[in-house]
């Protein structure tokens, strides 16, 4: 019993010295390093002081500490900087759908500025920018050595005004000037259409009418084909949606999974870390969902997508996400700035992180180039007349078909003839559009 409790005390000291011994770099090693920050505060402010007494030209003070603070948050990541209060006030308007620019969000590469997407119908998308398009001059202007922020504000001007920006773009040989007018851009979250049995949802943003929009819009497309019954699916189409707000994304893929985590967020922090589930209800009544994506739908856009994914919900269809996997929190400080902050990644349902990977589609299928006008027609090309049986003077009429059945068949080869407009319009929707009618015959009872 002594020599147990003899063991037991000596690993106790044992314990208390190995910890002491241990404790102690530690303590020094915590104190070295204060006094580095501590030092290196204080050459900031040397420097400083240097600039603002000696520099050629007298500086504004404030626009220096701005400066400072953006470049150290700019030096973090892509998406972490400083917002000046003008800049803060703009990005609020942004997220309630409108404000003034070409319509294009950007981030920085190689020390480019690199286009994610351009936005539905604004000046920018009507000028044929694209994903993926670097913009390396504004006005002749060379965009190199420019922090994002101050790029972006070089691209802003007066409601009206042109705009000359150089591109270069994968698969061009040279670079080329591309003349956009600046226009207010309003942004509509989500419009729907019909395309025969299917309703084509299009969300271009996730702002805070991203979820009311698709609701309403989902809900008067439905009653227009006469009822869920007659609805074969829907196609959720996020291709060149950018992101924007994460609660947003949340609501949207929550209206169309009845149960199961949606997306969750890790910090630092273990207690930083949240999960986000889904409630009971599917606005689709369980009809299939085929889901677009392509190279300039990211963050939130890349949520849904993923969400949807993993629980086999939706067929994804297109070709591989931006991969914006991070989290930014807007911090308001002083003064009316803020500070834009990554606070975390996200990841979803599986445990996949989409950072700098994406998501990739189930089914790749590539767009195919949009041609130029001039190419649409050819002046010199006779036209030419499909004829058929039914063309003949005098042919024989179709006896084994009732009036109604002839209605029927018109019908069917009308819905096939704007398949195959649909498919030189857009190839992508034009198969994700077929799938459903795939899913939807095999589905069908005999």
């Amino acid at each position: 019993m002594r020599s147990f409790m003899m063991a037991a005390l000596g690993g106790t000291i044992a314990g208390v010295v190995a910890t002491t011994q241990i404790a102690g770099p530690l303590l020094a090693q915590e104190t070295d390093n204060k006094t580095s920050v501590y030092e290196q505060l204080d050459l900031f402010g040397d420097i400083f002081e240097r600039i603002r007494a000696q520099y050629v030209e007298e500086v504004e003070e404030g626009e220096l500490i701005e400066a400072a603070i953006n470049g150290m948050l700019t030096s973090l990541d892509p998406h972490s900087s400083y917002l000046a209060p003008e800049d803060a006030e703009d990005m609020r308007v942004q997220t309630r759908g409108e404000f003034g620019g070409l319509g294009i969000e950007v981030t920085q590469e190689d020390g480019f500025v690199k286009v994610v997407s351009p936005m539905d119908d604004t000046p920018a998308f009507e000028a044929g920018i694209e994903a993926g398009d670097f913009i390396t001059h504004v006005d002749g202007e060379s965009m190199l050595g420019l922090t994002l922020d101050d790029a972006v504000e070089l691209m802003r001007g007066p409601v009206g005004s042109d705009i000359v920006v150089t591109i270069v773009r994968e698969g061009e040989d040279e670079p080329f000037d591309v003349t956009i007018t600046r226009d207010t851009i309003k942004l509509t979250a989500v419009r729907s259409r019909v395309e025969g049995d299917t309703v084509v949802l299009r969300v271009t943003t996730f702002n805070d009418q991203t979820y009311p929009n698709l609701e309403e819009q989902l809900k008067e497309s439905i009653e227009e084909l006469g009822g869920m019954d007659s609805v074969n699916g829907i196609v959720l189409d996020l291709r060149n949606n950018p992101g924007g707000l994460l609660n947003q994304a949340i609501q949207v893929s929550d209206a169309f999974l009845d149960a199961g985590e949606i997306v969750s967020t890790r910090g630092r922090s273990v207690e930083d870390g949240e999960r986000f589930n889904a409630s009971e209800g599917d606005l689709a009544e369980g009809k299939p969902v085929v889901v677009l994506i392509n190279g300039g739908s990211a963050s939130a856009s890349e949520i849904v997508a993923g969400a949807l994914q993993d629980h086999r919900r939706a067929i994804v269809v297109g070709t591989k996400s931006f991969g914006k996997g991070s989290v930014q929190t807007v911090v308001p400080l002083r003064g009316n700035g803020a500070m834009r902050l990554t606070t975390a990644r996200y990841y979803t349902p599986s445990g996949r992180s989409i950072q700098a990977l994406g998501v990739s589609p189930d089914i790749v299928v590539e767009q195919p180039p949009r041609r130029p006008e001039s190419e649409d027609e050819d002046e010199d090309q006779a036209p030419s007349f499909a004829r058929s049986e039914n063309d003949l003077r005098g042919h024989l009429n179709n006896d084994s078909m009732s009036e109604d059945e002839k209605k029927l068949l018109e019908e069917e080869q009308q819905k096939a003839e704007d398949a195959a407009r649909l498919r030189e319009e857009d190839y992508q929707l034009a198969y994700a559009i077929d799938i459903l009618k795939g899913l939807s015959a095999v589905a069908k009872p005999e």
